[in-house]
């Protein structure tokens, strides 16, 4: 066994159904008396919900949150923290919410309550990515980790089965790249296995049955399995490519990771046998990429970078963007390779 390190991230995560209901007493244990509730518009009314169940901890509502986290939005939430004198962070919904309040954190500190409603994983880790002037750009800071996690699974029932899938194929792409981190370790490698096994049985299900607590249950366990991978182990070669996707390109962030992770694997597949082999055996398959695939084509939504609005030109300035400044990855980088990979995503063909 070769040496490791592993360090427990030190969050609080409070899990089951029902559990948003200890959001008051949670904030209370942190110290926070006026929050602001941080989410996206399309989530208002569900961000008044819990303003309310705050009652006087509440401080003020935002419902601005941005996709890829625009350094602009940032700063108009500042405005909103500052003039409501908030002293901590509520973050309701997907990456989205959880990104903003992050971005918040970054430049306060304050201390941060996430309650996920998506199977982002985000809300695990001290990652932020922020999109300015075109570009994404990932950065870790221990201030931006969320204090306190309350994953409660009927908070996804109300998740379309068009945003569960993507969502969830997201998670899986955390789990799948901590496989093969050159910082990982044997604790992550079990949680990253049981992630995606997890993920992998409940996503079916539950867009099958959107009602399907057990599903939407076990597929955030999977999840948060994940978080807690990403945010222990660095990320590689899929994550360069998808913040390029979806910061200069402005393509969907979920269904992009869910897309990209089937070639990715590929791309690394000869240089981490042992880490193929375990997502292979945990989605039950032949191989792999073959397995994400299949389990793409299962429960994604848009099935090419074609489909998602990418242009074929477009496809030269990614491979530019995402050779430049690589992050750590088993197979060394190349552009033809990284063309000859988009170029079959683009197409959507199994990866070979």
């Amino acid at each position: 066994m070769k040496p490791f390190a592993y360090d427990a991230a030190p969050a609080r995560v409070v899990f089951g159904p029902g559990k948003r209901a200890e959001a008051a007493a949670e904030l209370d244990r942190l110290g926070v008396t006026k929050a602001i509730v941080v989410a996206t518009a399309p989530q208002a009314e569900m961000a008044a919900e819990c303003a309310q169940s705050l009652g006087d901890r509440a401080a003020d509502v935002y419902p601005g949150a941005a996709m890829h986290t625009p350094t602009d939005v940032t700063a108009s939430a500042m405005q909103a923290v500052e003039a409501a004198g908030a002293d901590g962070i509520v973050a309701i919904g997907g990456g989205s919410a959880v990104g903003l309040s992050k971005a918040i954190a970054l430049r306060t500190d304050l201390p941060q309550l996430c309650l996920p409603t998506t199977y982002a994983g985000s809300e695990m880790t001290e990652i932020l990515g922020q999109t300015e002037n075109g570009l994404k750009t990932t950065l870790r800071d221990p201030k931006v980790r969320p204090e306190t996690v309350i994953y409660d699974p009927e908070l996804t029932v109300s998740l379309p089965d068009f945003i569960t899938g993507p969502s969830g194929m997201n998670a899986i792409a955390h789990a799948v790249e901590a496989l093969y981190a050159p910082d990982g370790n044997p604790i992550i490698a079990l949680m990253a296995e049981e992630s995606i096994r997890a993920l992998g049985a409940a996503l079916p299900r539950a867009m099958a049955d959107g009602a399907d607590m057990e599903a939407r249950g076990e597929a955030l366990y999977g999840a948060w399995l994940a978080g807690a991978c990403l945010g222990a182990a660095s990320m590689g070669l899929h994550h360069k490519i998808c913040h390029t996707l979806g910061g200069t390109f402005d393509l969907p962030h979920a269904d992009v990771h869910a897309l990209m992770i089937a070639y990715s694997a590929a791309y690394n597949a000869k240089a981490a046998p042992d880490a193929m082999a375990r997502v292979a055996r945990a989605l039950d398959a032949a191989d792999g990429p073959g397995g994400l695939f299949d389990l793409f084509h299962k429960v994604g939504r848009k099935t090419s970078l074609a489909a998602l609005g990418m242009s074929e030109a477009g496809l030269e300035r990614c491979a530019d963007i995402a050779t430049q400044n690589p992050y750590a990855n088993p197979e060394p980088i190349t552009r033809d390779g990284i063309r000859t990979m988009l170029q079959a995503a683009f197409e959507g063909r199994r990866p070979s």
